[in-house]
C-alpha cells in the first residue's frame, strides 16, 4: 500500500459524502490499492453514517474521537491511523479528480528519490455543487476551472524551493496541495507545542493554525519535492466556518510560516522576498481585523510587535494602494459588465 489518504472531519456530513464519492470515482479508474483514514472529531450529524454506508465500496479506516480533539490534534491522529508510505491529507470537502488516484501513483513511482510532493488543486465554490444531484459526481466538475497554483513547470526540486510565492502563495497552508512521506511526519510530529495545539480556541497559536507547516518544516527541509503542475483536486471555497479569520491568517499567520522555513534552512534573501510579499494586503487585513474584534482574531495579535518587525517592508505600505487599485478594477469591471 503506497497512498493513505487521510481526512479529519467534524459535522460536515454532505461535503464529506461528496469528498468519498470522489474517491470512489477516482480509484475506479485505476487498479491501485488505496487506505482511507478518518478521524471524526466527535460529530453530531449523520458523519458515522456516511462513512459506514461508504465501508462497504471502499478501504476506509474510521475513528470517532470520544471527544472533540480541535483541528491541529484530528490532524495528528488521522495522520497516526495511516498505514501507507505516503499520506495525502485533504479536508473533508475537497474533491479528488477522476485521474487522481492513477496520476498521484506514476508521480511517487517514477520518482523514488521524492520526499514531498506538491500536487496542484483547481477552485470550485461550494454553490456549483447545489445544481446537481447528491453526491457529487466528478464528470459535472466544469472544464474551465482556475488552478491554485499558476507555475506552470512540472518537476524535482529542493524542498525549500517551494516556498516561493509564484509556486506557492500561501506557503504550503493548503494542506490538500501535498502528499508526503509518512515517516519523516511521525519523527517530527513532536515538534508541537503540545500546550498550543491543546487550547481549544480557534487559531489562537501558529501550531494550532498550521501545524503540518511546522512539521513539514523540520522534516523536508533536506528533501527533494516535486511540483506537479496539473491539479489532482479540487478545493471548493464557501464552506469554511473560520473565513472571518482570513485576514488575520493572511497577514499574521502565514508570515509566522516563514519563520518556521527561515529558522529550519530558509535562505535570508527568499525570506524577505517571501515575507514581502505576504504582505501585500497588511493594511486591509489589519483594518478588517480591528474592525471585527471578536471574530477576527484580534486578541492573538500583538500589535506592536508587529508593526516593529514589518515596517521596513515596502508591501506593508504598497498594500493601501494595491486594496484601492483593486476596488477601482471592481468598479470598473462591474460597470462594464452593467
Amino acid at each position: 500500500m503506497k497512498i493513505s489518504i487521510c481526512i479529519p472531519t467534524y459535522n460536515r456530513a454532505k461535503f464529506l459524502k461528496n469528498c468519498i464519492n470522489s474517491i470512489v470515482s477516482s480509484i475506479s479508474l485505476s487498479d491501485f490499492e488505496v487506505q482511507v483514514c478518518i478521524s471524526d472529531n466527535c460529530s453530531t450529524d449523520q458523519t458515522e453514517d456516511v462513512v459506514r454506508d461508504a465501508q462497504s465500496i471502499l478501504n476506509i479506516k474510521y475513528h470517532k474521537n470520544s471527544s472533540n480533539l480541535g483541528i491541529p490534534r484530528n490532524f495528528i491522529n488521522v495522520v497516526s491511523m495511516a498505514e501507507g508510505d505516503f499520506i495525502w491529507l485533504i479536508g473533508d470537502d475537497d474533491l479528488l479528480m477522476p485521474n487522481a488516484i492513477e496520476a498521484l501513483i506514476n508521480l511517487i513511482s517514477g520518482h523514488p528519490g521524492v520526499d514531498f510532493f506538491y500536487v496542484n488543486a483547481y477552485h470550485l465554490t461550494t454553490e456549483y455543487l447545489n445544481d446537481y444531484p447528491k453526491p457529487f459526481d466528478t464528470k459535472n466538475l466544469p472544464v474551465n476551472m482556475e488552478k491554485f497554483s499558476k507555475w506552470e513547470v512540472s518537476g524535482e526540486m529542493p524542498f525549500l524551493d517551494l516556498i516561493n510565492p509564484k509556486i506557492s502563495f500561501d506557503f504550503l497552508g493548503g494542506m490538500f496541495l501535498s502528499v508526503f512521506k509518512r515517516e519523516h511526519w511521525i519523527k517530527n510530529v513532536s515538534a508541537l507545542d503540545e500546550d498550543a495545539i491543546q487550547d481549544a480556541r480557534t487559531f489562537s497559536h501558529f501550531d494550532n493554525t498550521f501545524p503540518h507547516v511546522k512539521i513539514f518544516s523540520r522534516a523536508f527541509s533536506e528533501s527533494n519535492a516535486y511540483f506537479n503542475n496539473q491539479p489532482l483536486c479540487v478545493c471548493l471555497t464557501g464552506a469554511r466556518e473560520w473565513s472571518p479569520m482570513y485576514p488575520f491568517i493572511h497577514s499574521i499567520r502565514l508570515v509566522e510560516a516563514l519563520d518556521e522555513y527561515r529558522n529550519n534552512g530558509l535562505s535570508y534573501l527568499r525570506y524577505v522576498y517571501c515575507k514581502n510579499y505576504a504582505l501585500n494586503n497588511f493594511m486591509s487585513d489589519y483594518l478588517n481585523i480591528l474592525l471585527r474584534k471578536d471574530i477576527s482574531g484580534y486578541s492573538y495579535v500583538d500589535s506592536l510587535k508587529i508593526f516593529k518587525e514589518y515596517f521596513l517592508y515596502p508591501n506593508v505600505y504598497l498594500s493601501f494602494f494595491y486594496f484601492i487599485g483593486r476596488r477601482v478594477r471592481r468598479v470598473f469591471s462591474r460597470v462594464i459588465d452593467f
